[in-house]
């Protein structure tokens, strides 16, 4: 649907207007917005940032002629800008800085091990990689189920599968997850 034709429509029923809209971009808009809020949003954020971004179209569109011929790139730069703002805010507020006082400070210096860390790090990228070897959809599940806490209902969305699905192929993916770990010495 054009812009010229959804002005038209709104001419004549602001509300069918509306619909259309949102029946056309919808999907459009709610995967830029997951795109961009998935590491850092809950589901209830990507809502909020949808509802917000169709309010900002549907105020922008009412009152101003200049979007109507390139509809498709108003609605796409509109949810691209939301998104960034909201995954701006989110970020901001998980980054809050907590002060400590110098006696805490040394407790926690005392407690910090650089070997530690860097064999965290290496057992960290090899865990990807061995996730990644496993292949589509298995690795998609798994990262989505235990690095994003994604739940079975809302994995199933993003690769097309039910979730019983879901759930069955990542109880597979991690048995043979544990085998490729298993080969490279990596137990438990």
């Amino acid at each position: 649907m054009t812009g010229s034709e959804l002005r038209e429509l709104l001419g004549r029923s602001p509300a069918e207007c509306h619909r259309a809209l949102m029946q056309e971009y919808g999907k459009y808009v709610y995967s830029i917005i997951f795109n961009k809020l998935r590491s850092c949003g809950t589901q209830e954020d990507i809502e909020e940032c949808f509802s917000d971004v169709f309010a900002d179209i549907f105020i922008g569109f009412e009152y101003s002629e200049e979007h109507v011929s390139n509809i498709k790139g108003y609605i796409g730069t509109v949810a691209r800008r939301t998104a960034i703002d909201r995954y701006r805010s989110l970020s901001a507020e998980r980054s809050h800085a907590v002060y400590a006082d110098e006696e805490d400070m040394a407790e926690l210096v005392s407690d910090f091990s650089v070997d530690e860390r860097v064999d965290s790090s290496e057992l960290r990228r090899l865990l990807l990689q061995k996730i990644k070897e496993l292949g589509e959809p298995d690795s998609t599940i798994l990262i989505q189920k235990f690095y994003y806490n994604r739940k079975s209902s809302e994995i199933a969305k993003t690769v097309s599968m039910t979730a019983s699905s879901v759930r069955s192929r990542c109880t597979r993916a991690m048995n043979r997850l544990r085998g490729k770990l298993a080969e490279a010495g990596i137990t438990k």
